[in-house]
């Protein structure tokens, strides 16, 4: 499995060139350009992903892998996944860093949710992983009975792990699971988030998911940012949780290493 950082502690960006007004943000107008701080209070988190025999090659992804796992291995795939993604993190040193460790799952094949987390639980504490620092992620990509997630994630919030939608706004869940389910966070796909800061309409987007995940309590979690303009503009409406190639790319068997830039004191961007 690969491991990568979500990055949690961004670097303070000051827009080089005036970003276009926002949609519904006269004080994101040109000329008045925002500058956006770290917050050194917030803790790193690291991420396993899931990739084919050659992980350097194009195309053999996640969802690769998961179209060759039929409905019967479903069970024992996931509990494989979930045993060598915190083996192979605290081999990679996470326990040191005091980071969280998000590990995909997926919800169809979990048919107890307390059944299905006792060999996670044992193998936590066989490596000295506490489990407080776990957090869970079900992606949308598989039809998914909410009645049957809703029992899964209260489940893992009574265990005290934290839950996360992975890539909304992608798969065929949507708005009506978000408001059925309370999930600590919510990482939004990186179709999203390509491109933002000259794309108004994904602009537009993103002021309204930030507005509606505030009134929900709930965490957004930008996927796939890949350039300092991305960054900025997600700072600039209050996105505290990234990740994406910008901070490295994920290692076969090891942590991405962290990014030094993320300390520097200031760090520019163009934004068109």
């Amino acid at each position: 499995m690969l491991l990568t950082w979500t990055d949690d502690d961004c670097p303070t960006l000051q827009p080089t060139r005036r970003l276009r007004r926002l949609p519904g943000r006269p004080g994101l107008s040109p000329g008045n350009p925002r500058r956006v701080s770290p917050d050194p209070g917030s803790a790193r988190r690291a991420r396993v992903c899931i990739r084919g025999a050659d992980p350097r090659r194009r195309g053999e992804g996640a969802a690769f892998v998961l179209d060759k796992v039929g409905p019967e291995q479903l069970y024992a795939f996931d509990q494989a996944c979930r045993v060598t993604a915190i083996r192979e993190a605290v081999s990679a040193g996470i326990v040191a860093t005091g980071a969280q460790l998000s590990i995909n799952f997926m919800p169809n094949a979990v048919y107890s949710p307390m059944a299905c987390i006792q060999l996670t639980l044992r193998t936590a504490k066989e490596v000295g992983f506490s489990t407080d620092r776990l957090i869970f992620e079900f992606t949308e990509n598989e039809r998914l009975q909410t009645a049957h997630v809703q029992a899964i994630v209260a489940a893992y919030r009574q265990l005290g792990f934290k839950t996360a939608v992975d890539d909304f706004g992608a798969g065929y869940a949507g708005l009506g699971l978000l408001a059925a389910l309370q999930t600590d966070m919510v990482k939004l796909d990186m179709e999203l988030i390509r491109g933002i800061d000259a794309d108004g309409r994904k602009r537009a987007v993103m002021e309204a998911l930030v507005l509606l995940m505030r009134r929900l309590g709930t965490e957004i979690v930008a996927e796939g940012v890949e350039t300092a303009e991305e960054l900025a503009v997600l700072r600039l409406f209050g996105v505290r949780y990234v990740q994406g190639f910008l901070f490295g790319q994920p290692r076969l068997g090891e942590l991405t290493p962290y990014p030094a830039w993320l300390h520097e004191p200031t760090r520019t961007a163009a934004i068109s």
